[in-house]
């Protein structure tokens, strides 16, 4: 059943129970981000530490992850209420485990960060150059697993592309050495590290998976059903947290960067700093979230975007995306606009 404002209308029945003062008698929201904490998640610390969770009513517990694809298993389980991952795994997850009640809440990114990186002194200048080369990503890789559908958009024959399967710590330096054509992964990361091993972005040419046709939603904000109708005021709460730590991320970076500093003494600044600058500037920022601002989700490009998850993974077509997407808890729009 799709969660709608008819059923958010339901909740002012429970209201009085969640009073301040009743709130703050009851269990965290346990949210879990995506991986370790780094710029592009940074932005639920900053709300944190500012105290923006508890102006909006609600305590919070803030985990790592081990990645966008254990945050709605980790949601279905039960050990989390709240996660922050990118959408396309949690749309096979759905796809899979219909009645498990993943839903998201709210789109952060505009744009996915999958792509596939080749050097830029190379013969492979377009993705149909692709065709007949070799690509190292590990299995479970999102961006290898999203390929076949970025070869469709993009006209490439998928069946003349070789991976080569490797770990996260490999994938990199092969490309760097030239014992692989080029690799797949996430900009934000792999691009990052290619520059870190002595590749700079400059002998990078990155194909991002959005600039071919592909045009896939990236990091958005996931609970479940059964959440949303238990504690209403509560996940609006969150996810008003979240936008507010998010906008704040993108209009004052080097105050997400202290934050981030605080809470993880090991980081390194001026790494985090670039990542964050092209995570807004090949994810986040584009001319749609300018105008209309964050999470003014297109539904039907969430439905294109859907399907071709579903044909990456040969799952049939039946997630629809207003079983999956639903804006009842999001802050008015004005509370939503980038500066």
């Amino acid at each position: 059943m799709t969660l709608t404002r008819r059923t958010v209308m339901l909740s002012p029945l429970a209201l009085p129970a969640l009073a301040p003062a009743a709130q703050a008698q009851s269990p965290r929201v346990r949210i879990t981000l995506d991986w370790a904490f780094q710029s592009p998640n940074a932005f639920a610390l900053v709300a944190r530490e500012r105290g923006w969770f508890r102006e909006a009513g609600v305590d919070v517990q803030i985990d790592r992850g081990q990645g966008s694809g254990g945050v709605p298993v980790s949601l279905a389980s039960g050990t989390h209420d709240v996660g922050y991952a990118d959408i396309n795994p949690a749309i096979r997850f759905m796809a899979e485990n219909p009645d498990r009640g993943i839903i998201c809440v709210g789109i952060l990114h505009d744009r996915a960060a999958s792509c596939a990186i080749v050097r830029a002194d190379g013969p492979i200048r377009t993705p149909k150059d692709l065709e007949g080369r070799r690509l190292a990503a590990p299995d479970f890789d999102s961006g290898r697993q999203l390929f076949p559908a970025f070869a469709r958009a993009a006209g490439i024959d998928a069946s003349r592309v070789t991976f080569v399967s490797v770990t996260p710590a490999l994938r990199e330096p092969l490309l760097v050495r030239r014992e692989v054509d080029g690799i797949t992964g996430f900009v934000t990361t792999s691009a990052l590290a290619l520059k870190g091993i002595g590749m700079d972005h400059a002998a990078q040419r990155v194909f991002l998976y959005n600039d071919f046709g592909l045009s896939l939603y990236g990091g958005c904000l996931l609970t479940t059903r059964a959440f949303a109708e238990r504690n209403p005021a509560g996940l609006r709460g969150v996810v008003a947290g979240m936008i507010r730590g998010f906008r704040s991320s993108v209009s004052d970076p080097e105050g997400m960067l202290t934050v981030l500093r605080q809470v993880e003494p090991l980081t390194d600044v001026a790494l985090e700093r670039e990542r964050h600058q092209l995570n807004m500037d090949r994810v986040v920022i584009t001319d749609h979230v300018r105008q209309q601002g964050i999470s003014v989700v297109d539904m039907a490009r969430l439905q294109t975007s859907i399907e071709a998850v579903e044909s990456s993974y040969n799952l049939p077509n039946r997630l629809r995306a207003d079983a999956l997407y639903t804006a009842d808890f999001l802050p008015a729009v004005a509370d939503r606009r980038i500066a």
